[in-house]
């Protein structure tokens, strides 16, 4: 079966980061409610802000402090605000995509000790078993020709430039450490490659 991506409802969205245009898509791929949320005219232009976000309740939606998610949702808005022009996109695959079930659970071994990646795969998951071809296909939808993405992941940028998008550059969102947080991010750099903690680095 042919992938297919609708784009069937867009709306306005006035935010505290300003007013963005928020597209609601259907697809045949994973039938989750997936969506975009647009500022400006991005279609046909170069070099547009872009982060692919993924789907975290506890920290989005709850303010939870143990991850940096509803940080970086928070940072990517305002970047793209400041910017006058970008794209958030959203997608539902929880829990760096082992779903919300399995990431509380998760949280609970964190909690005895274990780290995010060796809780997981102790869960029987990969450390990380998110994948981007529906962004791919809505950054198609929405006609961008290149990107600047909002990530401190380089997985997801190598990702992205296998399923045919063109990364021009990255721009980073690193949140704010904290005692909640920091085992957390120790662990993404470490087990992940993430690029964290490098201006701290640089310091040395």
């Amino acid at each position: 079966m042919k992938p297919q991506l609708d784009n069937l409802v867009q709306t306005r969205i006035p935010t505290r980061h300003g007013e963005f245009m928020l597209h609601y898509y259907s697809n045949n791929i994973d039938e989750k409610e997936h969506v975009a949320l647009v500022k400006g005219d991005v279609a046909g232009k170069d070099n547009v802000p872009v982060r692919i976000h993924s789907e975290c309740f506890t920290g989005d939606v709850l303010g939870s402090r143990r991850c940096d998610c509803g940080e970086q949702l928070d940072m990517a808005m305002k970047l793209i605000d400041e910017a006058g022009f970008g794209v958030l996109i959203y997608l539902r695959q929880e829990g760096r995509g082992i779903g919300l079930l399995k990431k509380l659970q998760a949280y609970n071994l964190q909690d005895e000790g274990m780290d995010t990646v060796d809780a997981n795969i102790h869960l029987g998951h990969l450390a990380d078993e998110r994948e981007y071809s529906i962004a791919a296909l809505m950054l198609e939808n929405l006609k961008v020709k290149s990107i600047e993405l909002m990530t401190n992941n380089p997985k997801k940028i190598d990702e992205l430039k296998k399923l045919g998008i063109q990364v021009v550059g990255r721009i980073p969102v690193e949140a704010p450490a904290h005692k909640d947080n920091l085992g957390y991010l120790k662990t993404k750099a470490k087990k992940m490659a993430h690029m964290l903690f490098e201006s701290n680095h640089n310091k040395d």
